[in-house]
């Protein structure tokens, strides 16, 4: 029971690797407030939670609105009567070379993947602030590091959530606070179950565990960052990609 007590907030947690971190946090004794756009899924979510005697609250979040931002926010607060840690997971791509991305595609993956993770950190720094501890934790990935064909937006925007991590670790490490980041590798996901078998061969050629990796080994390093294990540990950035950059 590593989060005994604790409340976390998980942006995009109705599917994918928000849920499973979320059911990863809940089995650890968290109150895990699920936080998405597509309430159906949020809701199947805290149904699975609460049938093994988990706690859990679904709520609707535009990651991109402020006004939506500021209003899940409050609930979770009410609800769970602190914030302990917040899981930026929400995210979505729309990929294309750079002369042939649309600007509405440029702006959407910004939207969600960068504006978000500010605005969801900003509307709940000042509870954390306010109880004096707290753990942010955001989606990064390993393509924020290096590059990627056909992803100038998803890279922009995750280039700008280690930058941003790092930023609001000097700035709110004062007051109590880490943040940190996890860089996924190639994770078997719904985001890439259209992807054909033989590039994903190719992914797991490329990385050294010769697998891809699960949203399970995503949670469980959301998992430890979140816990009391974890409390001299900020502006870091796991890479948890099977060896795929070192």
């Amino acid at each position: 029971m590593r989060l005994q007590n604790k409340v976390a907030l998980i942006t995009g947690g109705g599917q994918g690797i928000g849920k499973i971190t979320a059911m990863t946090f809940a089995r650890e004794g968290a109150k895990v407030v699920i936080a998405d756009v597509n309430m159906t899924a949020a809701n199947a979510a805290v149904d699975e939670i609460t049938q093994a005697d988990g706690q859990a609250k679904a709520v609707y979040l535009n990651v991109g609105s402020a006004e939506s931002v500021e209003a899940a926010v409050r609930t979770a607060h009410e609800w769970g009567g602190r914030i302990d840690a917040l899981v930026n997971n929400a995210g979505i791509t729309r990929d294309s070379r750079m002369q042939k991305m649309s600007e509405d595609q440029f702006d959407a993956v910004i939207n969600v993947n960068l504006k978000g993770v500010w605005l969801c950190s900003k509307a709940v720094a000042p509870i954390m602030i306010a109880q004096g501890t707290g753990a942010i934790l955001n989606a990064a990935s390993v393509v924020g590091l290096y590059g990627n064909f056909g992803q100038t937006n998803y890279v922009a925007a995750k280039s700008g959530v280690i930058g941003m991590t790092k930023t609001w670790a000097r700035e709110l490490g004062p007051s109590g606070i880490r943040v940190n980041a996890i860089a996924p590798g190639f994770i078997q996901t719904d985001m890439i179950a259209s992807v054909p078998d033989k590039v994903l061969d190719s992914f797991r050629e490329r990385t050294p565990m010769r697998r891809l990796g699960t949203p399970e080994d995503i949670a469980n390093a959301y998992l430890f960052l979140a816990s009391d294990e974890a409390t001299f540990i900020t502006a870091t950035v796991i890479s948890v990609d099977g060896g795929l950059i070192f």
